[in-house]
Protein backbone atom coordinates (compact mmCIF):
# COMPACT_ATOMS: atom_id res chain seq x y z
CA UNK A 1 0.00 0.00 0.00
CA UNK A 2 1.52 3.32 -1.02
CA UNK A 3 1.57 6.46 1.09
CA UNK A 4 -1.28 8.11 -0.80
CA UNK A 5 -3.63 5.19 -0.05
CA UNK A 6 -2.71 5.29 3.64
CA UNK A 7 -3.61 8.97 3.79
CA UNK A 8 -6.76 8.37 1.73
CA UNK A 9 -8.04 5.67 4.11
CA UNK A 10 -7.18 7.81 7.14
CA UNK A 11 -8.89 10.85 5.62
CA UNK A 12 -12.00 8.86 4.72
CA UNK A 13 -12.21 7.05 8.07
CA UNK A 14 -11.68 10.24 10.00
CA UNK A 15 -14.56 11.88 8.10
CA UNK A 16 -17.12 9.61 9.78
CA UNK A 17 -15.81 10.66 13.17
CA UNK A 18 -15.97 14.33 12.21
CA UNK A 19 -19.62 13.98 11.22
CA UNK A 20 -20.43 12.67 14.69
CA UNK A 21 -18.47 15.41 16.43
CA UNK A 22 -20.03 18.12 14.25
CA UNK A 23 -23.48 16.76 15.12
CA UNK A 24 -22.61 17.01 18.84
CA UNK A 25 -21.32 20.55 18.29
CA UNK A 26 -24.53 21.59 16.51
CA UNK A 27 -26.72 20.13 19.27
CA UNK A 28 -24.70 21.82 22.02
CA UNK A 29 -24.65 25.14 20.13
CA UNK A 30 -28.41 25.05 19.63
CA UNK A 31 -28.99 24.10 23.28
CA UNK A 32 -27.02 27.15 24.45
CA UNK A 33 -28.54 29.46 21.84
CA UNK A 34 -32.10 28.60 22.76
CA UNK A 35 -31.44 28.01 26.46
CA UNK A 36 -33.02 30.21 29.06
CA UNK A 37 -29.86 31.91 30.32
CA UNK A 38 -27.68 31.77 27.21
CA UNK A 39 -24.67 30.85 29.33
CA UNK A 40 -21.97 28.88 27.60
CA UNK A 41 -21.77 25.49 29.27
CA UNK A 42 -19.04 22.90 29.55
CA UNK A 43 -20.51 20.72 26.79
CA UNK A 44 -20.31 23.54 24.23
CA UNK A 45 -16.74 24.39 25.25
CA UNK A 46 -15.61 20.76 24.95
CA UNK A 47 -17.51 20.04 21.73
CA UNK A 48 -16.11 23.18 20.10
CA UNK A 49 -12.60 22.27 21.19
CA UNK A 50 -12.84 18.71 19.90
CA UNK A 51 -14.50 19.80 16.67
CA UNK A 52 -11.69 22.28 16.11
CA UNK A 53 -9.01 19.67 16.86
CA UNK A 54 -10.59 17.15 14.51
CA UNK A 55 -11.02 19.77 11.77
CA UNK A 56 -7.34 20.66 12.00
CA UNK A 57 -6.21 17.05 12.04
CA UNK A 58 -8.41 16.20 9.08
CA UNK A 59 -7.13 19.24 7.21
CA UNK A 60 -3.51 18.21 7.79
CA UNK A 61 -4.20 14.70 6.55
CA UNK A 62 -5.92 16.13 3.47
CA UNK A 63 -3.07 18.56 2.88
CA UNK A 64 -0.59 15.68 3.04
CA UNK A 65 -2.73 13.79 0.52
CA UNK A 66 -2.74 16.79 -1.78
CA UNK A 67 1.01 17.27 -1.52
CA UNK A 68 1.77 13.61 -2.10
CA UNK A 69 -0.78 13.23 -4.91
CA UNK A 70 1.22 12.80 -8.06
CA UNK A 71 -2.00 12.99 -10.09
CA UNK A 72 -2.58 16.63 -9.14
CA UNK A 73 0.89 17.73 -10.21
CA UNK A 74 0.80 15.68 -13.41
CA UNK A 75 -2.58 17.20 -14.38
CA UNK A 76 -1.29 20.72 -13.74
CA UNK A 77 1.97 20.13 -15.62
CA UNK A 78 0.27 18.49 -18.59
CA UNK A 79 -2.81 20.68 -18.97
CA UNK A 80 -2.41 23.71 -16.74
CA UNK A 81 -4.58 24.92 -13.89
CA UNK A 82 -7.25 26.06 -16.36
CA UNK A 83 -8.05 22.43 -17.12
CA UNK A 84 -8.78 21.79 -13.44
CA UNK A 85 -10.93 24.91 -13.20
CA UNK A 86 -13.03 23.84 -16.21
CA UNK A 87 -13.66 20.32 -14.88
CA UNK A 88 -16.18 20.43 -12.01
CA UNK A 89 -15.04 17.17 -10.37
CA UNK A 90 -11.38 18.12 -10.40
CA UNK A 91 -12.16 21.68 -9.30
CA UNK A 92 -14.13 20.39 -6.31
CA UNK A 93 -11.44 17.86 -5.36
CA UNK A 94 -8.37 20.06 -5.71
CA UNK A 95 -9.64 23.63 -5.23
CA UNK A 96 -13.05 24.01 -3.59
CA UNK A 97 -12.82 21.22 -1.01
CA UNK A 98 -9.40 22.12 0.45
CA UNK A 99 -9.97 25.88 0.56
CA UNK A 100 -13.48 25.62 2.00
CA UNK A 101 -12.26 23.26 4.69
CA UNK A 102 -9.34 25.57 5.47
CA UNK A 103 -11.71 28.51 5.89
CA UNK A 104 -14.05 26.41 8.02
CA UNK A 105 -11.16 25.37 10.29
CA UNK A 106 -9.99 28.99 10.66
CA UNK A 107 -13.49 30.26 11.46
CA UNK A 108 -14.06 27.45 13.94
CA UNK A 109 -10.76 28.32 15.63
CA UNK A 110 -11.89 31.93 16.01
CA UNK A 111 -15.29 30.76 17.33
CA UNK A 112 -13.52 28.48 19.82
CA UNK A 113 -11.45 31.41 21.09
CA UNK A 114 -14.58 33.54 21.50
CA UNK A 115 -16.36 30.70 23.33
CA UNK A 116 -13.41 30.35 25.71
CA UNK A 117 -13.36 34.11 26.41
CA UNK A 118 -17.09 34.71 26.93
CA UNK A 119 -19.48 33.47 29.56
CA UNK A 120 -22.64 34.00 27.51
CA UNK A 121 -23.55 33.37 23.89
CA UNK A 122 -23.30 36.34 21.55
CA UNK A 123 -24.12 37.01 17.93
CA UNK A 124 -20.50 36.80 16.73
CA UNK A 125 -20.12 33.24 18.01
CA UNK A 126 -23.32 32.15 16.29
CA UNK A 127 -22.37 33.78 12.98
CA UNK A 128 -18.81 32.39 12.98
CA UNK A 129 -20.05 28.91 13.84
CA UNK A 130 -22.81 29.05 11.22
CA UNK A 131 -20.44 30.15 8.46
CA UNK A 132 -17.89 27.49 9.46
CA UNK A 133 -20.58 24.80 9.43
CA UNK A 134 -21.97 26.02 6.11
CA UNK A 135 -18.52 25.84 4.53
CA UNK A 136 -17.99 22.41 6.05
CA UNK A 137 -21.27 21.03 4.70
CA UNK A 138 -20.69 22.65 1.30
CA UNK A 139 -17.26 21.06 0.92
CA UNK A 140 -18.00 17.71 2.55
CA UNK A 141 -17.97 15.00 -0.14
CA UNK A 142 -21.07 13.09 0.97
CA UNK A 143 -21.34 11.28 -2.38
CA UNK A 144 -17.80 9.91 -2.18
CA UNK A 145 -18.05 9.00 1.47
CA UNK A 146 -21.40 7.22 1.27
CA UNK A 147 -20.98 5.92 -2.31
CA UNK A 148 -24.16 7.52 -3.64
Amino acid sequence: MDLHNVFLHAHRGFAYLILLIVALFIVSLLAVMFGYSGKINKLLRKSTLFTMIFFHTQFLIGLAMLLFASSFMSIVKANGIGFIMKNSDLRFTYIEHPFSMLLAAVLLTIANKKIKQNETMNFAIVILSAIALALFFFAFPFAKLFNT
